[in-house]
């Protein structure tokens, strides 16, 4: 997945963090891709530990709906990838619908980046409250919204609160940085609604998860945050 990087290699910083399974996903943003293929070679060293999520050009439509069902029926992943800020495509799109209507056929949830992103693009696109529209038009859908939402974390708890399959996943923010609304959203009414993220390689696992031990969850909250929300809403069968 990077240069320099063996899925051995990754397997033991993943033991050595603790950590049971990692989800891997492809990525197309102009000219950088990571592709399907790429990570489901991955995938099949350790189908055990590492779950394969898909990304596509909405560009596309035709295209993007032919490689997300290959994606899902050859390859066995379990999710889609959706990135507003690479095509200047806000959540609600209607390019995105039909890749919407195949996650809602497959039972698989769609995951995208909200908030603000540190590429050299807009960040509009990301705004939390694009889910709003999709939310209500597919309900069914299983809509997670990775990076918090900053600046906007307000809007994504929100979100959270409305919609029964909304979801809020940490990943890019190390858990001494989460903004404190959204702590207390964790600890209390989020509780279910809230999934452990690092955006892998930039967050080191290990030390984020030694930083969740000071966010003052009940140990209850900590195993939902780490493991079962995850667990529930990825399909995964954990050890």
């Amino acid at each position: 997945m990077l240069a320099g990087t063996t899925v051995e290699e990754f397997i033991e910083s993943m033991d050595a963090s603790g950590v049971a399974v990692s989800i891997l996903t492809g990525l197309v943003e102009d000219s950088f891709t990571i592709s399907n293929d790429d990570v489901a070679q991955w995938v099949r060293h350790a189908p055990d530990r590492l779950q394969g999520r898909a990304c596509v050009d909405p560009r596309s439509p035709a295209l993007a709906v032919a490689e997300l069902r290959r994606s899902v029926e050859e390859l066995g992943f379990r999710s889609l990838q959706v990135l507003p800020y690479a095509f200047g495509l806000p959540f609600d799109d209607r390019l995105y619908y039909p890749l919407y209507s195949v996650c809602v056929e497959y039972g698989i949830p769609v995951v995208t980046q909200v908030g603000h992103t540190a590429s050299l693009l807009p960040s509009d696109p990301g705004r939390p409250i694009y889910l709003d529209r999709v939310a209500l038009d597919f309900p069914s859908l299983v809509i997670v919204g990775g990076h918090i939402g900053w600046p906007w974390t307000d809007e994504m708890i929100a979100l959270a609160l409305k919609h029964p399959n909304v979801y809020i996943e940490t990943s890019a923010h190390l858990p001494r940085r989460y903004p404190p609304t959204f702590v207390d959203f964790l600890r209390g009414a989020g509780a279910s609604k809230c999934l452990f993220g690092t955006d892998w390689p930039w967050i080191d696992p290990a030390g984020a998860l030694r930083q969740v031990s000071e966010l003052g969850l009940s140990a209850e909250g900590e195993e939902a945050f780490l493991s079962s929300n995850a667990a529930r809403v990825f399909g995964i069968s954990l050890p």
